[in-house]
């Protein structure tokens, strides 16, 4: 059956966050020199990172713009920004921030792109006269303030849950086998016993299994979804395992009983939000759409059956396409023929585990289906 066609949101709409990637330079050169600035290739390694033939002259940044947003102004494909930027992987370890009332300029002679502000007035970034400039340390309130990568909003509420387990997993960390005054559910401030190893953790997050993961390629499960519970606090430790230890649980997103499982709770890391291509050629399929609905849209996020031991880390760039169908060659004695796979949109990777990562859909011109292919861009 045809996809719905779905109307994507305005990236310049997306909500700004803190830790995330910038610029640095005033004159920031292409690459490569543009013979055809409009046609300028910015990277001979990159894929398609050329810019778009109605690109501005000009490009007033504003709050709630995104890195991904203001470059898909001037870029067939807006994930290239690193490469137009000039930044490489060393460099991003050490970010820089571009903020509101910088002017992005297109330099359509020169094949370049530079930051500036307006005549007259004066931002927290250096003077759009000189060339180059070293960065000024910057303090957090106007960190604060700095332009995202990508759309850090969409992504936040994901970043600690849902949690991928495997069947080990569930066998093997702590779980609920009885509840306070032998209550079917639990809340916050309430108290429940807990059996399984703690490892010297205190702090955890609870969760419920929930439906498997089946690879699309295999069928096979590679995983399970866990429901997000809460979180809990180890109040007091036991000193056998034929004895529970007593946990009490500080947060309650849903109500929790006997079965359901621990885990640490994640040291939050510090994530630049950087989009590239992956180091290797990566084929994926669509394993599930989050919260369990059939299609998806632009914002929304999905899991797919390649991960850390794949060459996916957080900052993958896949391009999306529907998957083709096979079919009957009736003009060929009904020799089964597979129609070609038909791009549409992209997936921004920013959370991965061994063999499944969750990606936010970054731009589609179709609804997303389980089962479509997610793969390095051509």
């Amino acid at each position: 059956m045809p996809k719905a066609t779905l109307i994507g949101y305005n990236m310049k709409k997306f909500s700004t966050a803190a830790t995330l990637l910038a610029l640095a330079s005033i004159f920031l050169p292409l690459t490569a020199h543009a013979s055809a600035a409009d046609e300028a290739r910015v990277d001979p390694s990159s894929v398609n990172c050329t810019f778009r033939k109605d690109a501005p002259d000009q490009h007033t940044v504003v709050k709630g713009d995104t890195l991904w947003g203001i470059s898909g102004q001037f870029l067939d494909h807006p994930w290239c920004w690193p490469q137009v930027w000039g930044l490489n992987r060393d460099e991003i370890k050490n970010p820089h921030w571009i903020y509101p009332g910088q002017i992005v300029y297109f330099d359509r002679a020169a094949g370049r792109l530079r930051l500036g502000t307006p005549i007259g007035t004066s931002t927290q970034s250096e003077s759009a006269s000189d060339d180059r400039r070293e960065p000024k340390k910057r303090s957090q309130a106007l960190a604060g303030q700095a332009i995202a990568s990508i759309p850090a909003s969409a992504i936040e509420p994901y970043l600690s849950k849902p949690l991928i387990v495997s069947e080990t997993d569930l066998n093997s960390v702590p779980r609920i086998i009885a509840t306070q005054d032998g209550r079917v559910n639990v809340g916050k401030g309430d108290h429940a016993y807990v059996r399984g190893p703690l490892k010297d953790e205190t702090a955890f997050q609870l969760f419920r299994p929930s439906h498997p993961l089946k690879d699309p390629d295999t069928g096979k499960i590679i995983g399970y979804e866990a429901v997000y519970l809460g979180t809990a606090r180890v109040t007091k430790v036991a000193k056998s395992d034929d004895v529970p230890s007593t946990i009490e649980i500080t947060e309650a997103k849903e109500e929790m009983g006997v079965g359901d499982r621990l885990l640490p709770v994640p040291i939050a890391p510090f994530i630049n939000y950087v989009p590239h291509s992956p180091a290797g050629p990566v084929q994926a399929r669509i394993v599930s759409i989050y919260e369990g609905v059939n299609n998806a849209g632009q914002n929304q996020i999905v899991a797919i059956n390649r991960g850390r031991r794949d060459g996916v880390d957080v900052g993958t760039v896949l391009q999306l396409y529907s998957f083709g169908a096979t079919i009957k060659d009736k003009t060929d004695n009904n020799k089964m023929i597979k129609l070609p796979d038909e791009e549409y949109g992209s997936l921004f990777v920013f959370r991965v585990f061994e063999g499944i990562s969750y990606a936010l859909i970054m731009e589609v011109r179709d609804s997303v289906q389980v089962g479509d292919v997610a793969k390095t861009p051509e």
